[in-house]
């Protein structure tokens, strides 16, 4: 048994609010529409829950969370907080197989509104990479994350919206996803890890792999190889064996998890040898979540 800690499921509230828009984002039917991207027609199948539940029958626990890259957390707060809420209502009714990262509005940021959220028993934050490039956006966000640390509750990096005009279908996921989560893993260390020492964060994809890019870090000023944050977390989804062999060789397995971003992706099989694969999908995940002793040995 194990915990996925990266799945998506559009519930039918989320549906009908994507639906009673006009602007992207907005679903005509089961077509989606978003900024300065090709219609996508997405698979009912994909986000059916008893279909879900099939596919994650060798889990104990699937973490669900927004589609950051739908652009949600960015709109004003009168067209984001609908959309929000909608997910979140659902979400929170899931079978006992799932738990939900909340989810904000970056806009505008509003910690009362995060917090009351937060309360309702959500397993953390996600919040869009896009958010959290540089000092600047780190300072924005401060006030969220400073609730995080107050509730002891986790972060988790999410790759945000990338509009490529004219692009081949697999170019977000394979370019500005992976440049987003690099610059947001380096920004986290430059600018959130000195203000949010206690916060556990999690980076969805292996941080873009920004961990491997450790040794031009160090050339450039950086800190001194061996130095590995064990409160940052990195997961595994849309990567095999040969990402994450290398990135348990640059960060030690102790902060690699298992996400599978389902329905886009399957979860991967890393071929670690057994121990690492549990350390991955239950010991890692229980400790990013502050959940020793949930899930059977």
């Amino acid at each position: 048994m194990s915990i996925d800690v990266h799945q998506h499921i559009w519930t039918s509230g989320f549906v009908d609010a994507l639906r009673a828009r006009v602007t992207p984002p907005f679903l005509d039917g089961w077509t989606l529409f978003l900024d300065g991207e090709e219609p996508f027609a997405a698979n009912p199948l994909d986000h059916d829950l008893d279909h879900r539940l099939a596919l994650n029958q060798d889990l104990h626990l699937a973490l669900v969370s927004l589609s950051s890259p739908l652009g949600i957390e960015h709109l004003p707060p009168g067209d984001a907080w609908p959309l929000i809420s909608a997910y979140h209502d659902d979400a929170l009714k899931l079978p006992a197989s799932f738990r939900a990262w909340a989810a904000t509005c970056v806009s505008e940021i509003d910690p009362a509104r995060t917090a009351r959220e937060l309360d309702r028993g959500f397993v953390g934050l996600q919040l869009p990479a896009t958010s959290l490039l540089d000092a600047r956006d780190f300072a924005r966000v401060a006030p969220v994350l400073d609730l995080l640390e107050e509730r002891d509750l986790p972060l988790f990096v999410h790759p945000g919206p990338a509009s490529a005009p004219g692009a081949p279908a697999w170019w977000a996921a394979v370019v500005p996803y992976v440049q987003q989560m690099h610059a947001s893993w380096y920004a986290f260390r430059a600018f959130g890890r000195p203000r949010h020492p206690r916060l556990r964060v999690c980076f969805a994809l292996l941080g873009g792999l920004a961990p491997l890019h450790v040794e031009r870090f160090i050339t450039r000023g950086g800190s001194e190889r061996g130095v590995v944050d064990p409160d940052a977390f990195l997961e595994t989804s849309s990567y095999g064996h040969q990402a994450i062999d290398a990135i348990t060789r640059a960060v030690g397995v102790e902060v690699v998890v298992l996400g599978s971003d389902r329905p886009y992706a399957a979860p991967a099989q890393a071929l670690l040898g057994e121990a690492a694969a549990r350390t991955m999908s239950v010991v890692n995940p229980m400790r990013l979540l502050n959940m020793e002793g949930a899930v059977p040995r």
